[in-house]
């Protein structure tokens, strides 16, 4: 749930809490929907790994009345056909191929949207209920529930919007197979002796962000905008604290006509320690394009690519369909 949806925002270093208005405000900022003006569906798939995992994402939204609308959307992340090989070996000690067999893990997350504007002018706010089902072939799986608020406020020309993800604090609880967790367990001698926890939590996470919109001459149009993800937790942000946690994050966008784009962004600023224990800060630039006609938007984006100095990366593609071009 932390990895993103829509290239077009991939490609901005994920900078669109402010901005977000179409039906991927329900992953971004559920306070978006409201900009919607009809129903819209959005697809996107990457590899990640060499080809090995599997993402998928696919979210449609519509506006209830003028001042309210909904989403629902649903996020896979995967890895198929992985050989299980625990069972390899017979009781005789022999080694038989034909007893590895195949099995999947996936997570999902299924999220369900509303949005309304409030009555001050300029604001708006999003709730998005979320349900989380991860699944490790036959061994495990688990089920988890939370719950993420959202607000923008506008005014004259400037945006601003506030995240908050896992505001409850997400949960996820397993259940593992004891039967088949005890043909592992002595694989190795003195390890694997008991089962692994069985609840997971996800602490909260906010992030704030604000943009502008700039016309040059009638035909051309920059988005510059900015955000601060904050998480309540140490980590190698580049802002780290015992309390609070700090990564800022920068992304632009050139559109000309309102048909072509370019997109850049730089983020995920991290304290990387070296081998000679001093620290470098690390981050993530991401590239992107995006074409938009007829109410129809392709993107793609160049991103996950590590740092400044490793080659690491993703070609994420988007597509974003107004239904309204439909019944025309």
């Amino acid at each position: 749930m932390n990895i993103g949806v829509d290239a077009a925002a991939l490609g901005m270093a994920n900078v669109v809490t402010a901005s977000t208005a179409d039906v991927n405000s329900g992953y971004w900022n559920p306070a978006g929907l409201t900009q919607l003006e009809d129903h819209q569906l959005s697809l996107m798939h990457a590899n990640y790994f060499a080809n090995i995992a599997q993402y998928d994402y696919i979210g449609y939204a519509s506006p209830i009345d003028d001042r309210s609308a909904w989403g629902i959307s649903l996020i896979r992340f995967g890895v198929d056909d992985i050989l299980n090989t625990t069972e390899l070996i017979d009781s005789q000690g022999n080694i038989d191929y034909n007893r590895i067999s195949l099995f999947s893990t996936a997570d999902y997350g299924f999220t369900f949207s509303y949005a309304r504007k409030l009555p001050v002018p300029g604001f708006q706010y999003g709730v998005n209920a979320k349900i989380i089902r991860r699944i490790i072939g036959k061994f495990a799986d688990s089920w988890g529930f939370g719950f993420d608020v959202g607000l923008q406020f506008e005014k004259k020309d400037w945006k601003f919007g506030l995240m908050v993800r896992d505001i409850t604090t997400t949960y996820n609880v397993w259940n593992i197979d004891e039967k088949e967790y005890q043909k592992i367990a002595n694989a190795v001698p003195g390890q694997n002796q008991e089962l692994p926890e069985s609840t997971e939590i996800t602490a909260p996470k906010a992030q704030l962000g604000v943009s502008k919109k700039f016309i040059i001459r009638y035909d051309y149009s920059i988005m510059a905008a900015a955000n601060v993800n904050m998480r309540l937790a140490k980590t190698n942000d580049l802002f780290s604290s015992d309390f609070v946690s700090i990564d800022p994050a920068l992304g632009f966008e050139f559109g000309y006509t309102d048909l072509v784009f370019v997109r850049a962004g730089v983020g995920n600023f991290q304290n990387i320690e070296q081998l000679d224990s001093t620290e470098k800060v690390g981050f993530q630039p991401n590239i992107g394009l995006g074409f938009k006609y007829k109410g129809i938007q392709v993107d793609y984006a160049l991103t996950d690519l590590g740092n400044q100095s490793a080659a690491l990366y993703s070609n994420i593609f988007s597509l974003k369909v107004d239904l309204a071009l439909f019944r025309n």
